[in-house]
Parts: structure tokens; sequence; C-alpha cells
């Protein structure tokens, strides 16, 4: 069973940078499909990225493409999510989640969540 703890969010103004980690435990993790979810206060819980067992194919929400990107390091049992030209509506509590099956757009084909990272963008 995998268990994963996130870190690397923090307060950063507009257009910085910030790079997410997601380290898990248990054996299983290089088998799974990783993703990295949002919750901002009073939205649902919403799709950043997603990348495939062995870190060959990545999927990106819209509203992150060509400034997120994902990564994953097997030897190492960890992901990342590396964040360039922040915006304050990237603002949101940031959660890594091991894929259960399904589609990788939605939470609920997700499990193992880790207990999430804050990432406060000041305009």
């Amino acid at each position: 069973q995998v268990q994963l703890v996130e870190s690397g969010g923090g307060l950063v103004q507009a257009g910085g940078s910030l790079r997410l980690s997601c380290a898990a435990s248990g054996r299983t993790f290089s088998s799974n499909a990783m993703g990295w979810f949002r919750q901002a206060p009073g939205k649902e819980r919403e799709f950043v990225a997603a990348i495939t067992w062995n870190g060959r194919i990545t999927y990106y929400a819209d509203s992150v493409k060509g400034r997120f990107t994902i990564s994953r390091n097997n030897a190492k049992n960890t992901v990342y999510l590396q964040m360039n030209s922040l915006k304050s509506e990237d603002t949101a509590i940031y959660y890594c989640a091991a894929h259960l099956g399904g589609s990788y757009y939605d939470p609920l084909a997700f499990g193992r969540w880790g207990q999430g990272t804050q990432v406060t963008v000041s305009s």
C-alpha cells in the first residue's frame, strides 16, 4: 500500500516558481500512475497533472499547460510538480494521489491521497 507525503508549498509572488514533491512509501509506487490535484477554498478538487508509471506520458489541465511540469523518479519513490509563471488563481492546497483505474482527469480514479501542501500566490 502506498502512502504519500507532499512538500514544497509556500508563499510566492505572481510570476514566481515552486517545486512540489510527493514522497511515497510502499513497494508498489513504481507500478502506479500518479497525479496532482488542487483544491481552492469553496471549490471542488480539480485535476492538475498526471504521469504514467514509467514517466513516458504526461497529462495536464489546460489551465496549467505550458507552465507546470510533472515528473517522477521511481528510484527515489518521488513525483514532482514544477510550477512556473505562477498566477494568483493557482492558489490552492495541492495533493498528490496514486491512480487506481479510470480517467486520469477524474479525482475518483485516484486514491492514497496525501495530506496536501498549501500554495499561495500573491499578486
